[in-house]
């Protein structure tokens, strides 16, 4: 086993899933209601908001076990590819939707090349994959 590239992955989905737990935490716990009025405030509907924070936080929490990293990569560039078109677009790239592309770009890496070997994936997963070539 190449450690390095491994332990690459693990840095992107610990950073990754960090981030989007905090967000995702922080919608719940600052009272979900002002991310619904958010939401609607700008024309998507409210319940939408709750579907967000779902995704980032349990989302998040299973990409720092690297639990169906590539599904919930999936989720995360739906979410930011619907941040930067809904909220960030207008906004500019400096200061605006630079930091959600750099997390749609991380997710896509993710997607891509799933959570490698130390993660929860590999340990369920890997023994179906034996004899199959990575």
């Amino acid at each position: 086993m190449k450690l390095s590239p491994n332990v690459a992955l693990v840095v992107l989905r610990l950073a990754l899933g960090v981030i989007f737990t905090v967000h995702g935490f922080d919608k719940f716990a600052g009272g979900i209601e002002n991310t619904v009025g958010f939401f609607e405030s700008i024309g998507i509907s409210g319940g939408l908001a709750y579907v967000v924070a779902t995704i980032e936080l349990l989302g998040g929490l299973l990409m720092i076990a690297g639990l169906g990293t590539r599904i919930v990569a999936a989720l995360f560039i739906i979410v930011m590819l619907g941040a930067i078109f809904t909220v960030k677009s207008g906004t500019g790239f400096i200061g605006g939707y630079e930091f959600d592309l750099a997390l749609l770009g991380m997710s896509l890496a993710l997607l891509i090349s799933g959570g490698g070997t130390i993660s929860v994936d590999n340990k369920l997963f890997s023994k179906q994959a034996e004899g199959v070539q990575r």
